[in-house]
């Protein structure tokens, strides 16, 4: 029977292969929170980098990083067979497997995630437009999408946390002022 890959280690791995990559948390808590802060008035950096980080705990979201950044290094290897090794190394823009294996990750967010993810790899904003292959050094194909879909995954989430916070609050005060009419 073959060995089980215990979490951990997968954890561990996708997060060395983005600082490898040369991605860190912040740089995707700082697209996140570009795309958060027109609808969260006080938002924190701090609230973005966690989202990004609960994110990244999701195993499929960290088998899309492995998957996609080993794609991405044999090619600057030269080791995929043609015409694949021309179509990454190119960054081919009809070749859509890129986006298909990123996009995977944001559905678990919702249309939101979705929106937002066909919004940053139109856009590139941020550390997604430094990694663009077309614009950087590098081969980051896979890399550019796996990182907006992150970040597109963050914002939802913190968006529909936002929506959840704001509804708890309309009931406290719903709650208390039908405590103050009993009382009175």
């Amino acid at each position: 029977m073959k060995k089980q890959v215990h979490s951990r280690e997968v954890k561990t791995a996708a997060l060395q292969r983005l600082t490898e990559r040369g991605v860190t948390i912040e740089d995707i808590a700082e697209v996140v929170y570009l795309m958060q802060a027109p609808y969260n008035v006080g938002l924190k950096m701090s609230s973005c980098v966690e989202s990004v980080h609960a994110v990244l705990e999701k195993r499929e979201i960290q088998h899309a990083i492995l998957v996609g950044t080993e794609l991405d290094i044999l090619a600057e290897k030269k080791m995929l067979t043609e015409p694949l090794q021309s179509i990454v190394e190119s960054d081919e823009g009809l070749f859509g497997c890129d986006e298909t294996l990123a996009l995977g990750s944001v559905f678990g967010y919702g249309s939101i995630a979705v929106t937002t993810f066909g919004h940053l790899d139109k856009q590139k904003i941020g550390i997604i437009k430094r990694l663009d292959t077309k614009r950087g050094s590098g081969i980051h194909t896979f890399l550019d999408d796996l990182v907006a879909s992150i970040a597109a995954s963050a914002s939802s989430r913190m968006a529909h946390r936002l929506r959840d916070e704001e509804e708890a609050e309309r009931d406290r005060q719903l709650n208390a002022g039908q405590n103050n009419e009993q009382a009175g």
